[in-house]
């Protein structure tokens, strides 16, 4: 299976007859007629039906047609990627970041690094923790900033960079405003505003239903903006990590939770293979320093 003949398939597909698609294509009918064939050949059966009005696909071209142009788009994306690489002699740095790892906390980390080293060019993938190990695994990414739950596998290294502990947030109007220590039991009289991609979430509920607490959530949102913006209106209360809270407020008020005490840890994960990256290395150097 050659590219030219997905590129041909899909042009097709787009047009709706072969005539049309030789035209947009840039080639003569006949030789596109040809790879269209040897592409049929090659699947085992017809992608097309023709009809007086055009043509359209059969079974075994719908079948095929999302696989194809997944890979004609990651083709092209390859494509693009290594025509920039060549054009702007940079290096291309993808790191994965968890969604509830703090921005503001871990950009200014990026800009220094940048800075020092302007022939590294940084993407800065953000998804949960499951996407962002999936990718690691598969060599989409060089590196993942995340917080582990578990193990991590044995392939897999690992260098801490900072702990955070979690804090309570409110309006600066609300009555916690008036407290000094804040416990889970203090919360739970409180509409709570439940971050679905908190990873210490079962933790939390785990340890609620050990001590018969009854967090009751008036609202849920994978957003940790739209959690912020909800405290702010005094919608609720939510726990936090102490980064992802704005240093400066904007109605917002803090307090350490306590009884009991909730801290995670932030990694730095990547690959065995990853420590022959001098990229990635010296990532790792100005992370040891950098925090």
């Amino acid at each position: 299976m050659e590219m030219q003949q997905i590129r041909y398939f899909l042009a097709v597909c787009d047009k709706g007859s072969f005539t049309r698609a030789a035209q947009s294509a840039y080639v003569a009918q006949p030789s596109l007629t040809q790879a269209i064939k040897k592409l049929e050949d090659e699947l085992g059966g017809e992608l097309f039906s023709r009809e007086r009005s055009g043509c359209r696909l059969t079974s075994l071209g719908r079948l095929v047609e999302p696989t194809l142009r997944q890979i004609f788009r990651e083709a092209q994306t390859i494509k693009a990627e290594a025509v920039r690489f060549s054009r702007l002699n940079t290096v291309p740095l993808r790191i994965g970041v968890m969604t509830t790892i703090a921005a503001q906390h871990m950009s200014p980390f990026f800009a220094d690094f940048q800075q020092e080293r302007p022939h590294v060019e940084l993407e800065l993938v953000v998804d949960s923790e499951c996407n962002l190990a999936q990718q690691l695994d598969e060599g989409g990414l060089d590196l993942m900033v995340s917080a582990p739950t578990s193990p991590l596998p044995a392939h897999l290294r690992s260098l801490k960079l900072y702990e955070e502990r979690y804090v309570v947030v409110f309006n600066d109007k609300h009555r916690f405003n008036q407290l000094e220590v804040i416990d889970l039991v203090t919360i739970q009289s409180e509409p709570y505003l439940d971050r679905l991609n908190c990873e210490l979430r079962e933790t939390l509920r785990g340890v609620c239903q050990g001590r018969q607490i009854n967090l009751y959530a008036a609202y849920r949102s994978n957003s940790e903006e739209w959690i912020l913006s909800m405290v702010r209106a005094g919608i609720g209360v939510a726990l936090m990590p102490e980064f992802s809270v704005p240093k400066r407020g904007d109605k917002l008020k803090t307090r350490y939770l306590s009884d009991p005490e909730i801290r995670r840890t932030i990694f730095a994960v990547y690959q065995d293979s990853a420590a022959t990256n001098p990229e990635v290395n010296q990532l790792l150097e100005k992370f040891k320093v950098g925090f």
